[in-house]
C-alpha cells in the first residue's frame, strides 16, 4: 500500500534506472527527485525538473538528503537544506551545462574552453564545502571564490545577475525592494568597478648574477629610491651571493626573497625606482693576485635601476634581466643611481654585453593580511619583510617599531704624512650604557640577520671618500638611553701584509639627557684622532667629549679648526621614543608646573604622528590638569582635547579612534570632568550668534562627538561613584545646553555667512551624539531631543545655501542610526523626517539624498515586518503614502524626462538617484495593503484629482517597464517590479470602473489603462518561452505567468465598457494586436474575441469595418517585421470565426451578425497576409542576400498593390527590394524595382514630404533623381537600351526648361550607352525552370512552378547546387514530369529543376540580317514572357533500320506572369501548355535550323564579320559528310515513301515543305562551297576540293540533276558583299507556283540568322551538330546520351545546338552508351542538363491553333507559312496580300514623344505595325526564271504546318514564332477590316505617298521597348510601364491597318510648356481602345511621398 512520506521528500539519484517497469520514472544519474509515497522498497514521485510526469522508481537507487517542506499536502514544495551555495552551484552548472555545448556548435572557441576549465574549477570547490573539512576562514575564501566564478560565468553567458548577501542568494520576497536594488547596484557596481587597492607591495626574488664570473663573492643591494626627492624611501634588502653569482643560501627563500611593504598609490610613479647596488668582497683591484692579500675588502663593482612603472605594465610572470653598470670612478660611487636616473650612463661600462642581474619583480596590491590569506605559499616559505623609512600612510594602532637609520655619508681625512691618499674604511658599532657592544644590532639590510659590527666600503685612495651606505639600528627602547654608536677609521694597506691601520674614531649618543632622541638629520662628527693599540674598549675615556661640531662649546676652537671631519644622516621611526622637547615637557607637566600653560599652547604644533604615539599618556595628562586645576586651565585644557580629537579625523590617524574610544571605556577616570566640558561646551555654543571668527568653533563642534563620550562616561563613573547624585543636575545642564543649540540652529542666515557654516558642522556630528545620549537618557526623551532640535532648523529653503544638503545627510544618518530602529522614537521622529523630505522632494532638490533616506525607512519597515505590532507599521506606512507617494510618482515622472547630463560620473549618480526612487515606490506599493488603497482612494476630494493620480501611476509604471530602467541582467528586480505593477493595477482597476464609466467615462485615463497593460505584456523579461526550463520552472512557481493575469483584466475592463469601445477604435487594435502575437495560448484565446467585438462595433458605427481591417493590416506588417508572431498565430487567426466556443453567446450573435461574410473575408485577407510576412521573417532571419529572400519580397509587394492597395507600405517594399537586389549586385532587377516607384510618380512640381531616405522636395526631382539612379543601374546590369529610354524622357525634360546643361550631359550619357551596346560583351544567361512542391515551403513558393534567370556563367550543375544551398533540407527530383498529389501533400520539401529556352517576343530585330550580333544579343533575353521545353519520345512501334519514323518530340511551353528580367530572377509560371510535334514536323524544324545557320556563315564569312573561316568550313564539312553516310537519305526513306504518304495524306503539304528545304539546303550549300572556295586559305585547299567530291556525291544521292526553278535563282543579293548596302533593294523571289502567285519566300542565305551563334563561334561543336543532322544513325537513343565537345567560344558552347538537340535528324552511329529499353519508348524522360538533354526550336507546337501564327519574316525572301485558323479564302487573302521587300534600318529614335512614359502609356496597347506587309505594297515583278518544277516539288504549293526557324526541334538556340510586328496574328475572327487590308491585289501599284509611308512603317519597333502582355487569360500584373510598349495579343487580336495608331508626333519644341508636353493624345488614348486591361492604378495619394 503507498504511504505519504513524512521525512524521506527529496534525493538524487545515484544510478540510471530506465523505467521499464509499469509506470516506472526514467532516471538518469545526478537527477533530483521529489518523494510523494513510498511502498515496499519502491518510491514514487518526480523528477524536479519535469513535475508533470510522476512515476515510481527504486528506493536504493536515491541518496536521500534533508529538505524544508512548504505548503504541506498536494502542492507542497521541498527546498533541500543544503548550503545555499551549494544549491545555487548545482543549478548554475546544469544551465551552464547545457549552454556550454551550444558555444561548441557556435564555434566559439575560446569561451568553450575558459568556462570548462571555471566548471571544473567549481566543481573541486563543492566537493571541498560538500566534505566539511574546511576551516571557518578557508571556508569564507572558498565561498567567495565559487560565488565570483559563478558570477563571471553568468557574466559570459549573458545570464542573470544574482543577488547575493555574505555569498547566498538573497529571495527578493524576503527584504525590501530597495534593499534588493541595493544589493542589484552593488554587485552591478562590483562588477564594473573594482575598488581600487590604497596599499601596494613589490615582491623581489634575487635569482643571480648572469655572465658574471669574478670568483669574488658580492653583496647585492636592493632599495625603493624616490628620483623627484633624490632619496630612498625603504630600508635596504640584503642577499649574499657566492663566487658563481648565485645566493650563497638557495635554501633560505627568506634570504633571496623579499616584500617591500606598505608603498602608498603616490609611490607608483615613474619616477620611483628600485635601485640595485653591488658590492665585491675581495682584493682591492681586480686585477691583483691572489698570493698578494689575504684581507677582505668590500669595493664597488655595479648599479642597476628600473623603474616602478614598467612594473605596472609588463608580465608580472616574466623575469627582469637588469642591466648592470660599473662604476670606472669610484669618488662618483655615491651618485652612480642617480646618473643612471637621469640617462646619463654612457660614463659607465656595462659589466658585460651579456651581463645582468636576473630578478623576478612583482607588484601585489592590498593590505599584508589580504596577501597573508591570497598568497600562503609565498609567505609559508619565508619572505622577508623590507620596511618604509618612517611610518606608512596609515598608522596602526599597536604597531611597535623602533629603528635608527644611520647613512655613511662622507669623511674629509689628512694624508698622514702619507704620499698618497688614503683608503679609508669605517667600522660601526652600537654600545650600551655599559660601553659593551650590542650584539646583532647592526643590519645592513633586511633578508640578512643583523651583525656585530659593519664595515664600510673602502674606496681607493681617496682622503674625502663618499660612502652613502645606510644601516639599520634596531635597538630596543630599553636600552636607548645612556647607548651610543661609535665608528672606527682604519687605513687599508695595499702591501703586501694587507693590514687595516686604527687612525680615529667617532661616536654619538642616542639619547640626550632630558629624554629626547638623537634629532633627525645630517651630523657633522669629531674625528678623535687614536693609534692602533688605543684601548677604545673603555667609553668612559671618550664619552664625556665632545662629538659633533654644531654642539661644541664656543672656548674649543682647537676641535672646531680641525679639518677631519665625518658625516652621518640619522633617521628615527619609532613609535615610543621621541625628538620632541615640548611632548616631554607637557607628559612631564607635574616637574615643572609653571610651564603648564606653555606645553598646552605648543600641543598644537607638535606632529601628530608624535601625539598619537602618546595618546593614551597625553589624554591623562590633560584630564589630570583639568582635574586639578579647572578653573585656570579649564579652556587650554578643552582645546587641546579638541585639537586631539580632530587630529583623529585624519585619514592617516584615523585608525587611533578606536583607541581613543577603548580609553574612554576602560582608563579614562574623570568622573567630575563632565561639568567642566558641559560648561565650556555651552560656552563655546553661546558665543556662536556674536563671534566674528568661527574657525575655532567651528573645530569645537567638529569635535562634539567625542566630547559628549566624555561628557556621558564622566557622568556614569560619577553616577557609579555617588550612587546617581546630582542626577537632576546633569539634566538640566543637558537641557540648557541643548536649548543653547537648538537657539544656534535657528538663527536665519545668508548663504555665506560663518554661522550657516557653524550650523553645517554641528549638523554633520550631530546624529553620532544620539547613541552616547541613550546611555544615560530614555528612548522617548533622545527622541524628543532630536526632533526638537531638527524642528528648530529655519524652514525657507535657499536652494544655493549649504545647509540644505547638510540638513538632509543628517536626517540620513538619523534614519540609519539605532535610534530611529526602535519603534518608539521612530513614531515621533516619522513626521519630522516625512516634512523634511517631502518639502525637498516638490522642490526638486538634493534627491540624492532624499532616495537615501526614503530607502532607509522603506528598508526598515519591511525588517520589522515580523516583529513589530501590525497596527505601528500600517500607520506608519499610511504616513509615508499620504506624504510621499504622490511627490514620489511626480519626482520619478521628472528626473526621467529630465535629458541626462553628460559627464559620466554625473550620469551614474542620475541613474542611482532614478533607481533608488523607483525601488522606493515599489517597496511602498508592496507595502500597501487593502486598507491602505481604500484610504488612498478615498483621499482624493475630487475625480480631476483622482484622474490626475492615476494618469501619474499609469505613466510611472509604463516607464518601469521600460527596457533601460534596468540594466539588462537585472531579471530578478524587473520580476518584482511586475509583479507590484500587476498587484496595484489590479486594485486600481476597481476605481477606474466605478469612477469612470458611463457619463463619467473618461478616454485619457482608460487609454493610459490599456496602453500600460499592453506594453507590460509585451516586455520581454516576462516573455517565458525564451527563458531555459529551470528559470521558466522559478518563475512560473514563485509568480505565475503574469502575462495572462493581466490579458484577463484587459479582456474584464474591455467587456466593461459597453457603447464606449467605439472610442478606442481602430486606436486600440494595433496594441491588442501586439498582445495576441505573444505565443501564450490562454493569452490569446482571451484577447482574440475583443477582435470580433471591435468589428461588431464598427459595424454598427459606420455600417463597415475598414476602420479595423486598415489598421489591422498596418500594424501587423511591423510587428511581424520586429519578429513577432509564428505559425501558430496564424491558424490561430485564421481560426477566429470557430473560436468562440468558450463564449457561447458571441458565437450567437456572430451568427445572426449580417457582416459575416465580409468579416470572414477580412480574416481571411489578413491571415494571407500573416502567410507572407511569415515568410518574409523568416527569409530575413537568414545570412545572405539571397533569392528566397528576393522572392518573397516580392509576393509581398504585389500583395500590398494588388489586393491591399497600400500605397505606403507598396513603395516601402520596393525599397527594400531594392536594396536586396544591390546587395546580390542585381543592378538590372534593382533598376526595374525602383522602376515601380518611378512609375507612381509625375513631372509635376507638387512638394512630396521627407520620406524614407529621400528628403523633403517636389516631385519632378524626386523623379530626377530616380531616373538617374534607375539609368545607372541599367547602365551596371549592362541593359543599356533601357537605360537610353530613360535618357530620352529626361532629355525632353530638361530642353522643354531650356536646361540645356544637364540636357548636354544626358545626351552624352545616352551617347555612350550605345557606345557600350556596340563595344562591350554580354553574356548570354542561362533560365531554369524550377518548381518547388511540399507543404515545407514558404508559402510564397509552396507548390509553384517558376523561372529564373541564372547569374553570369551559371549552368545547370551550379544552379542545382546553389538552390540546394538555400533550400538545405530539400531533395532534388531526379525527372521531369508533373508530380502528383502526394508529393504536393507531403510534410517535405522537393526541388525539380531544369533548363528551357526563351522564346523572344521581337523577332524583327532577330530576323533582320546586317544587324549587329551585340544588338540581337539583348532581344534575345531581355522581355521574354515564354520558354520552351522539349522531350523526345518514340510512339508506337519503334522502327530499328529508320527510328525517325517514330520519333516525337513534347513540346512544353511556359508562359511567366510577368517578363524576364523584372523586379525579380524569377516569376511564377502562370500558363503551361504542352503540344505534341510529329516526326515530319521534327524533321522539317531540323533541316530549317541548319540551313538557317548555313545562312548566317555564309552572310557573316562575306560581310568579313569572321575572323577566319573555320566556323564555316566546319559546318560545312559536318554538312556534306553527314550526307555522305545518308543523312537525308533517312528523312527520303521515311516521309517520301508511298506507304507514308498513302497513310498521311494530311501532310502533303509538310511533305512538300521538306522537300523544298531538302533542296534549298543543297542549293546553299552549293552557295557555301563558292564563297569558301573565295576566302578559304591556302592550307585549307585539298579540304575545300574534298567537300566539293563529297557534294556531288550527295547531289547524286538525292537524285539531284538540276534545281528545281524556284531555288535556281541566286541565293544573296548582296551589292559589293555587304549586307547593309542593298538593305532597301527589292529582291528576286520566285515563287514555284509562277503566275499563280505563291507565298513569297526567302532566298536561301537571306534567312535571318536567330541562332545563338556568335560571330566569334570556332566549335568543333557546329560540325558535330550538323553531322549528327545529316548523318546516319542504328540508333536515336545513342544521340540523346553524346557530350559535345568543348567550345572554344564561351557564347557558342554555352547556346549552340548540342548534339541531343539536333538528334532527332538521322545521324551517324557514334560509340555512346545505349539508354536501357524500359526508356527507350518511355516519355518519363530524366531531367538533363542544359546540353544533355533534347530542347525543341523556339516555336511552339504548329499544330496548336491557339499558337499557329502566319509569319512574316523579313528579309530578301519570306518563306511561305500557312495558317490552319485562316478560312480557305482568307489564306488565298494572304498569298495575295504578301509582298516580299528588304527592311527599313533600325531607327535611333522612334516612338517618344515628350515624356516617354506619359505617351507610352497614352498609346493603345496594340503596337503600330512595323513589318512590311501593309495592305499597300510596291509594286512586284516575278523572276523570269520563275515556273512550274516537275519531280520531288510536283507536290501542292500550299505549304502547311508551322514555319521553324531551322535549328533541331531539340535546339535551344531558336527563334519565337511570329510575333505581332510581322502581321499581328491572323485569326479566323478577325474583323473585316483586317481581312479586307489583307485581300488588297498584290500587284496594284500605290502612290508615292503610300510608298513614302511603306518606309516610314517599315520600321522595327525601337530595340529599346519592353513589351507587356495584355493577355486576357492573365491577371495584370503591374509592370513599369516607362519601359512598357504592350504587343498585339498572340491569338485574340489583329493589328492592321484601321486599327492601327497614327505614328506618334515629333517631340515638342522647347518653348512649349512643360504640361503640354504631357498631355495625351486623344486618339492614342489608352482608354480609346476598350479592348486593353490596364493594372488596377493606385489612388493618387502618392503626392504625399
Amino acid at each position: 500500500m503507498w504511504i505519504p512520506t513524512e521525512h524521506e521528500k527529496y534525493g538524487v539519484v545515484l544510478a540510471s534506472f530506465r523505467g521499464t517497469v509499469q509506470h516506472g520514472l526514467p532516471l538518469e544519474i545526478g537527477d533530483t527527485v521529489q518523494i510523494l509515497e513510498k511502498c515496499e522498497g519502491w518510491y514514487r514521485g518526480f523528477i524536479l525538473k519535469n513535475p508533470n510526469t510522476k512515476g515510481i522508481f527504486p528506493c536504493s537507487y536515491i541518496h536521500l538528503k534533508s529538505a524544508h517542506i512548504k505548503n504541506k499536502g498536494q502542492f507542497e514544495t521541498v527546498i533541500p537544506t543544503e548550503d545555499s551555495v551549494i544549491t545555487e552551484m548545482t543549478s548554475t552548472l546544469r544551465d551552464w551545462g547545457a549552454m556550454w555545448k551550444q558555444l561548441y556548435v557556435k564555434n566559439e572557441g575560446d569561451l568553450f574552453h575558459r568556462l570548462w576549465h571555471v566548471m571544473n574549477e567549481i566543481l573541486d570547490l563543492r566537493r571541498q564545502v560538500l566534505v566539511g573539512h574546511l576551516t571557518n576562514d578557508r571556508m569564507r575564501d572558498v565561498k567567495q571564490h565559487i560565488t565570483a566564478r559563478l558570477d563571471w560565468g553568468n557574466e559570459q553567458l549573458c545570464l542573470d545577475l544574482v543577488p547575493r548577501r555574505e555569498f547566498s542568494m538573497v529571495d527578493p520576497d524576503e527584504i525590501s525592494v530597495t534593499e534588493l536594488y541595493r544589493l542589484m547596484e552593488h554587485r552591478h557596481r562590483k562588477k564594473d568597478t573594482p575598488v581600487p587597492a590604497s596599499t601596494h607591495h613589490l615582491f623581489v626574488n634575487m635569482k643571480s648574477l648572469m655572465g658574471a664570473n669574478l670568483g669574488e663573492e658580492l653583496e647585492v643591494f636592493f632599495h625603493i629610491y624616490d628620483g623627484r626627492e633624490n632619496k630612498p624611501i625603504s630600508e635596504r634588502f640584503f642577499v649574499r651571493l657566492n663566487k658563481t653569482g648565485v645566493p650563497k643560501s638557495p635554501e633560505k627563500t627568506e634570504r633571496q626573497c623579499t616584500l617591500f611593504v606598505d608603498l602608498g598609490s603616490s609611490d607608483l610613479r615613474k619616477d620611483v625606482y628600485i635601485v640595485v647596488h653591488i658590492v665585491r668582497i675581495g682584493r682591492m683591484g681586480t686585477g691583483e693576485k691572489k698570493s698578494l692579500c689575504s684581507v677582505q675588502y668590500r669595493r664597488p663593482f655595479g648599479c642597476a635601476v628600473v623603474s616602478i612603472a614598467d612594473l605596472l605594465t609588463a608580465d608580472s610572470k616574466d623575469d627582469h634581466l637588469l642591466k648592470v653598470y660599473s662604476c670606472t670612478t669610484e669618488s662618483e660611487w655615491h651618485q652612480i643611481h642617480e646618473n643612471l636616473i637621469k640617462k646619463a650612463s654612457s660614463r659607465y661600462n656595462l659589466s658585460g654585453s651579456n651581463t645582468g642581474l636576473s630578478v623576478a619583480l612583482q607588484l601585489l596590491h592590498g593590505d599584508i593580511d589580504q596577501l597573508r590569506r591570497e598568497y600562503l605559499v609565498l609567505f609559508k616559505r619565508g619572505v622577508s619583510i623590507t620596511r618604509k623609512l618612517g611610518f606608512s600612510d596609515v598608522i596602526m594602532p599597536g604597531e611597535m617599531r623602533n629603528d635608527l637609520y644611520i647613512t655613511l655619508e662622507r669623511g674629509e681625512f689628512e694624508k698622514g704624512g702619507k704620499s698618497v691618499a688614503r683608503n679609508v674604511e669605517v667600522t660601526v658599532y652600537v654600545l650600551d650604557i655599559d660601553g659593551q657592544i650590542l650584539k646583532s644590532h647592526v643590519a645592513a639590510g633586511s633578508g640578512e640577520p643583523g651583525g656585530d659590527d659593519y664595515h664600510s666600503l673602502v674606496l681607493y685612495h681617496n682622503n674625502t671618500p663618499r660612502w652613502a651606505e645606510h644601516v639599520k639600528l634596531p635597538i630596543p627602547v630599553d636600552m636607548f638611553r645612556g647607548s651610543h654608536v661609535r665608528f672606527e677609521f682604519r687605513h687599508c694597506s695595499t702591501k703586501d701584509k694587507g693590514e687595516k691601520k686604527l687612525f680615529g674614531y667617532s661616536f654619538v649618543p642616542l639619547m640626550q639627557e632630558d629624554g629626547r632622541t638623537l634629532p633627525d638629520g645630517t651630523h657633522e662628527l669629531i674625528i678623535h684622532k687614536c693609534e692602533e693599540n688605543a684601548n677604545l674598549g673603555e667609553c668612559s675615556r671618550y664619552i664625556k667629549l665632545p662629538f659633533s661640531k654644531t654642539n661644541l662649546p664656543a672656548n674649543n676652537q682647537t676641535l672646531k679648526s680641525t679639518k677631519e671631519s665625518f658625516w652621518i644622516t640619522s633617521f628615527l621611526c619609532s613609535t615610543k621614543l621621541t625628538q620632541n622637547g615640548d611632548m616631554l615637557d607637557l607628559l612631564k607637566w607635574r616637574a615643572h608646573p609653571e610651564r603648564i600653560n606653555d606645553s598646552l599652547s605648543k600641543l598644537k604644533e607638535i606632529d601628530g604622528s608624535e601625539i598619537v604615539k602618546f595618546l593614551q599618556d597625553t589624554l591623562d595628562t590633560l584630564f589630570g590638569i583639568l582635574d586639578e586645576s579647572s578653573k585656570r586651565y579649564g579652556l587650554k585644557v578643552f582645546d587641546s582635547l579638541v585639537h586631539i580629537i580632530n587630529l583623529l579625523q585624519d585619514s592617516k590617524f584615523q585608525h587611533f579612534k578606536p583607541v581613543m574610544d577603548t580609553y574612554i571605556e576602560s582608563h579614562f577616570a574623570g568622573a567630575l570632568s563632565y561639568r567642566d566640558l558641559i560648561k565650556v561646551l555651552k560656552w563655546y555654543v553661546d558665543r556662536i550668534v556674536e563671534a566674528e571668527h568661527q574657525d575655532h568653533i567651528q573645530q569645537v563642534l567638529k569635535a562634539s562627538e567625542y566630547i559628549f563620550k566624555y561628557i556621558i562616561q564622566s557622568r556614569r563613573l560619577y553616577s557609579l561613584a555617588t550612587g546617581g547624585q546630582n542626577e537632576d543636575e546633569f539634566r538640566i545642564c543637558v537641557h540648557e545646553l541643548f536649548m543653547s543649540i537648538r537657539f544656534f540652529l535657528s538663527q536665519e542666515n545668508k548663504a555665506a555667512c560663518p554661522v550657516t557654516q557653524t550650523q553645517a558642522v554641528f549638523l554633520r556630528t550631530f546624529p553620532a551624539i544620539y547613541a552616547e545620549l541613550l546611555k544615560i537618557f530614555t528612548v522617548r526623551e533622545v527622541a524628543g531631543f532630536v526632533r526638537e532640535t531638527l524642528a528648530s532648523l529655519p524652514t525657507t529653503a535657499q536652494s544655493e545655501c549649504p545647509l540644505e544638503a547638510v540638513k538632509l545627510q543628517c536626517i540620513a544618518k538619523t534614519v540609519e542610526s539605532q535610534l530611529y530602529t526602535n519603534p518608539e522614537s521612530r513614531c515621533v521622529l516619522v513626521p519630522v523626517v516625512l516634512r523634511l523630505l517631502q518639502a525637498h522632494m516638490q522642490e526638486q532638490r538634493e534627491l540624492v539624498m532624499c532616495a537615501r533616506i526614503l530607502t532607509s525607512m522603506l528598508s526598515l519597515i519591511k525588517k520589522e515586518e515580523t516583529g513589530t505590532p501590525e497596527p505601528v507599521m500600517s500607520e506608519e506606512v499610511e504616513l509615508i503614502v499620504d506624504s510621499l507617494l504622490g511627490v514620489l510618482l511626480r519626482t520619478i515622472l521628472e528626473i526621467t524626462n529630465r535629458p541626462q547630463p553628460a559627464g559620466s560620473s554625473l550620469r551614474l549618480q542620475f541613474q542611482d538617484v532614478t533607481g533608488e526612487f523607483v525601488g522606493c515606490l515599489l517597496a511602498l506599493l508592496r507595502e500597501m495593503s487593502d486598507r491602505h488603497y481604500q484610504q488612498l482612494l478615498q483621499s482624493f476630494t475630487s475625480k480631476e484629482d483622482l484622474r490626475d493620480f492615476l494618469l501619474q501611476i499609469f505613466t510611472v509604471f509604463r516607464i518601469l517597464i521600460r527596457p533601460e530602467m534596468f540594466p539588462k541582467d537585472w531579471t530578478v528586480m524587473r520580476l518584482v517590479t511586475n509583479n507590484v505593477i500587476i498587484t496595484t493595477v489590479l486594485y486600481l482597476s476597481d476605481a477606474l470602473r466605478k469612477n469612470f464609466l458611463n457619463d463619467k467615462f473618461d478616454y485619457k485615463v482608460w487609454d493610459s489603462y490599456f496602453y500600460l497593460s499592453v506594453i507590460f505584456i509585451n516586455q520581454p523579461c516576462l516573455q517565458l518561452e525564451s527563458f531555459s526550463p529551470s528559470k521558466r520552472k522559478r518563475i512560473l512557481e514563485k509568480y505565475g505567468d503574469m502575462r495572462v493575469m493581466m490579458g484577463c483584466e484587459i479582456f474584464s475592463m474591455w467587456q466593461n465598457l459597453g457603447e464606449h469601445k467605439l472610442n478606442f477604435i481602430p486606436a486600440m487594435i494595433g496594441p491588442f494586436l501586439e498582445v495576441t502575437l505573444v505565443p501564450q495560448p490562454d493569452l490569446r484565446n482571451v484577447m482574440i474575441p475583443i477582435f470580433h467585438d471591435m468589428m461588431d462595433w464598427e459595424q454598427r458605427r459606420s455600417g463597415n469595418f475598414k476602420q479595423v481591417e486598415a489598421k489591422l493590416i498596418d500594424k501587423l506588417d511591423s510587428l511581424m517585421s520586429e519578429g513577432k508572431g509564428d505559425e501558430t498565430y496564424r491558424e490561430l487567426f485564421n481560426s477566429i470565426i470557430p473560436l468562440f466556443g468558450p463564449y457561447p453567446s458571441l458565437l450567437k450573435k456572430i451568427e445572426r451578425e449580417t457582416w459575416r461574410e465580409s468579416g470572414i473575408s477580412l480574416i481571411a485577407t489578413v491571415t494571407r497576409l500573416m502567410e507572407r510576412l511569415l515568410d518574409y521573417r523568416d527569409c530575413m532571419k537568414l545570412g545572405e542576400v539571397d533569392g528566397k529572400k528576393i522572392g518573397c519580397t516580392v509576393s509581398l509587394l504585389n500583395f500590398y498593390k494588388t489586393e491591399l492597395n497600400k500605397e505606403e507600405m507598396y513603395i516601402r517594399y520596393i525599397h527594400k527590394l531594392y536594396d536586396l537586389h544591390l546587395k546580390a549586385q542585381n543592378y538590372t532587377e534593382a533598376s526595374y524595382t525602383l522602376l515601380l516607384y518611378d512609375e507612381l510618380l509625375e513631372w509635376s512640381e507638387r512638394p512630396l514630404r521627407e520620406f524614407l531616405n529621400y528628403p523633403m522636395q517636389s516631385e519632378w526631382q524626386r523623379k530626377e533623381c530616380l531616373h538617374l539612379t534607375i539609368v545607372q543601374n541599367f547602365d551596371r546590369g549592362k541593359c543599356w537600351e533601357n537605360g537610353i529610354i530613360l535618357c530620352r524622357e529626361l532629355a525632353d525634360q530638361y530642353e522643354s526648361f531650356y536646361d540645356y546643361r544637364n540636357l548636354s550631359k544626358m545626351r552624352m550619357m545616352e551617347a555612350s550607352l550605345y557606345d557600350k551596346i556596340m563595344d562591350q560583351q554580354r553574356l548570354e544567361p542561362e533560365f531554369f525552370r524550377v518548381g518547388f512542391y511540399g507543404k515545407k515551403f514558404p508559402f510564397f513558393l509552396r507548390n509553384k512552378e517558376f523561372v529564373c534567370r541564372g547569374h553570369d556563367y551559371e549552368r545547370l550543375e551550379a544552379f542545382q547546387q546553389r538552390m540546394l544551398n538555400e533550400f538545405p533540407y530539400a531533395i532534388a527530383m531526379q525527372h521531369v514530369n508533373q508530380p502528383d498529389q502526394t508529393i504536393y501533400q507531403a510534410e517535405a520539401q522537393y526541388l525539380q529543376i531544369y533548363a528551357v529556352t526563351p522564346i523572344p517576343e521581337s523577332q524583327d530585330v532577330l530576323q533582320r540580317d546586317g544587324v549587329p550580333d551585340n544588338i540581337k544579343s539583348f532581344y534575345k533575353f531581355n522581355h521574354i514572357w515564354r520558354f520552351r521545353y522539349d522531350r523526345p519520345f518514340h510512339k508506337g512501334t519503334k522502327d530499328k533500320e529508320n527510328e525517325f519514323k517514330s520519333l516525337w518530340v513534347e513540346r512544353t511551353t511556359l508562359t511567366l506572369v510577368q517578363s524576364l528580367p523584372g523586379i525579380s530572377r524569377w516569376f511564377e509560371v502562370d500558363k503551361r501548355e504542352l503540344v505534341e510535334v510529329s516526326p515530319l514536323e521534327n524533321a522539317i524544324e531540323v533541316i530549317e535550323n541548319k540551313n538557317l545557320q548555313l545562312r548566317t556563315l555564309i552572310s557573316q564569312c562575306q560581310s568579313r564579320q569572321m575572323q577566319n573561316v573555320n566556323p564555316l568550313t566546319m559546318c560545312l564539312n559536318g554538312v556534306v559528310d553527314a550526307a555522305v553516310n545518308g543523312g537525308l537519305a533517312r528523312y527520303q526513306e521515311a516521309f517520301f515513301v508511298k506507304d507514308y504518304v498513302m497513310n498521311h495524306p494530311e501532310d502533303g503539304d509538310k511533305i512538300t515543305r521538306l522537300r523544298e528545304l531538302m533542296f534549298e539546303q543543297a542549293h546553299i550549300l552549293e552557295y557555301g562551297l563558292a564563297v569558301h572556295e573565295k576566302y578559304v586559305p591556302q592550307d585549307m585547299r585539298p579540304l575545300h576540293k574534298k567537300l566539293v567530291d563529297q557534294f556531288h556525291l550527295m547531289k547524286s544521292s538525292l537524285g539531284i540533276q538540276e534545281f528545281p526553278a524556284y531555288v535556281r535563282a541566286s541565293p544573296v543579293h548582296f551589292t559589293n558583299g555587304s549586307p547593309r548596302t542593298c538593305r532597301n533593294s527589292v529582291p528576286n523571289i520566285i515563287s514555284p507556283e509562277g503566275g499563280r502567285g505563291g507565298v513569297a519566300r526567302r532566298s536561301p542565305l537571306s534567312y535571318p540568322a536567330a541562332n545563338r551563334y556568335s560571330s566569334s563561334s570556332l566549335s568543333s561543336q557546329a560540325s558535330n551538330e550538323v553531322s549528327n543532322i545529316t548523318g546516319q544513325s542504328e540508333s536515336s537513343d545513342e544521340v540523346f546520351n553524346m557530350q559535345p565537345s568543348p567550345s572554344t567560344s564561351s557564347l557558342s558552347s554555352n547556346h549552340s545546338a548540342s548534339p541531343n538537340v539536333t538528334s532527332s535528324a538521322p545521324s551517324s552511329a557514334r560509340g555512346s552508351p545505349q539508354l536501357a529499353d524500359k526508356h527507350k519508348h518511355c516519355r518519363d524522360n530524366t531531367c538533363l542538363s542544359p546540353r544533355d538533354r533534347p530542347v525543341s526550336a523556339v516555336f511552339p507546337n504548329p499544330l496548336d491553333p491557339a499558337q499557329r501564327a502566319s509569319s512574316h519574316q523579313m528579309g530578301d525572301a519570306t518563306l511561305p507559312r500557312s495558317d490552319p485558323n485562316l478560312s480557305a479564302p482568307d489564306k488565298d487573302k494572304v498569298k495575295e496580300g504578301m509582298r516580299p521587300f528588304q527592311c527599313p534600318p533600325v531607327p535611333p529614335r522612334g516612338l517618344l514623344t515628350g515624356s516617354s512614359v506619359k505617351n507610352m502609356r497614352s498609346q493603345s496597347p496594340v503596337l503600330t505595325s512595323r513589318s512590311p506587309q501593309k495592305n499597300t505594297l510596291p509594286p512586284f515583278t516575278p523572276s523570269p526564271t520563275e515556273c512550274p518544277s516537275a519531280g520531288l516539288v510536283s507536290a501542292s504549293p500550299v505549304l502547311s504546318g508551322s514555319y521553324s526557324s531551322g535549328i533541331s526541334s531539340l535546339s535551344r538556340c531558336s527563334v519565337s514564332d511570329a510575333s505581332a510586328t510581322e502581321y499581328g496574328t491572323l485569326g479566323a475572327d478577325h474583323g473585316p477590316a483586317s481581312a479586307a487590308a489583307l485581300a488588297l491585289p498584290l500587284g496594284v501599284p500605290n502612290s508615292a505617298s503610300e510608298e513614302r509611308e511603306v518606309r516610314r512603317e517599315n520600321k522595327t519597333p525601337p530595340p529599346y521597348s519592353v513589351y507587356e502582355r495584355n493577355n486576357p487569360c492573365r491577371r495584370p500584373v503591374p509592370l513599369p510601364h516607362s519601359l512598357s510598349v504592350p504587343p498585339a495579343a498572340q491569338s485574340s487580336s489583329c493589328s492592321s491597318s484601321s486599327s492601327q495608331a497614327d505614328p506618334p508626333a515629333l517631340p515638342p519644341k522647347p518653348h512649349q510648356l512643360r504640361t503640354s508636353s504631357m498631355k495625351l493624345d486623344s486618339s492614342a488614348s489608352l482608354s480609346s481602345d476598350p479592348r486593353v486591361t490596364r493594372p488596377r492604378p493606385l489612388p493618387r495619394k502618392v503626392s504625399q511621398l
